[in-house]
């Protein structure tokens, strides 16, 4: 099972970080290393001193597929969740500045929330989501906003690589990104339905 992430794909969270629209998809992965266990605490990792939370939409493939084509990408998932990709912004930063591929700030152990549940997208009118943090909204945003829609990731990232059953791909986080600090409270939200809880420590 690999992570497939999605950077960009709200025009407002390029914006924030400085930067334009893509005009394909970028995506990047996470190993299964990085994925935190369910109901255990987030835990700051101590190379980094501002790790940022980025709430994300994640959509479960189905199906084993290979360069989809998009009118059939509709065959590959049937579930949506919701996670995190916790990222080591300063790390982040000082690797772009030399040119230098930024995994270590994006693939490091347990920086990826996974719901506990998916959901049946097909059973869901309205796609919205939203972060809170410590009971209040950070981040909030709704399926329409994506640059890139779930069918063309799919069929994209399937160009370059095998799409396999119980793969996940994060599909990119809105603006409202920020600091998360010991202490602090997230819980991540479909529409009304709350999806996961993390506490950091």
């Amino acid at each position: 099972m690999k992570i497939i992430c999605i950077g960009k794909n709200y025009l407002e969270h390029a914006k924030e970080m400085g930067d334009i629209a893509p005009e394909k998809p970028i995506f990047f992965l996470k190993p299964d290393s990085a994925i935190l266990p369910k109901r255990n605490p987030f835990y700051i990792p101590n190379f980094s001193n501002e790790v940022h939370h980025e709430v994300e939409l994640i959509i479960k493939i189905k199906k084993l597929g290979k360069c989809i084509n998009l009118n059939f990408a509709k065959e590959y998932y049937s579930e949506i969740g919701l996670g995190i990709d916790f990222t080591a912004r300063d790390i982040q930063k000082k690797c772009k500045e030399k040119g230098h591929p930024w995994e270590i700030a994006k693939a490091f152990d347990q920086s990826a929330v996974i719901s506990d549940s998916f959901i049946d997208i097909n059973s869901l009118r309205d796609i919205n989501f939203h972060l809170d943090k410590n009971g209040e909204t950070v981040q909030k945003s709704n399926i329409k906003e994506m640059i890139f829609s779930i069918d063309e990731i799919i069929h994209y990232v399937s160009k370059y690589m095998t799409l396999k059953i119980g793969d996940l791909i994060f599909t990119g986080t809105p603006s409202g990104v920020g600091p998360v600090n010991i202490g602090d409270r997230l819980e991540g939200f479909i529409n009304d339905k709350k999806i996961f809880n993390v506490n950091i420590k």
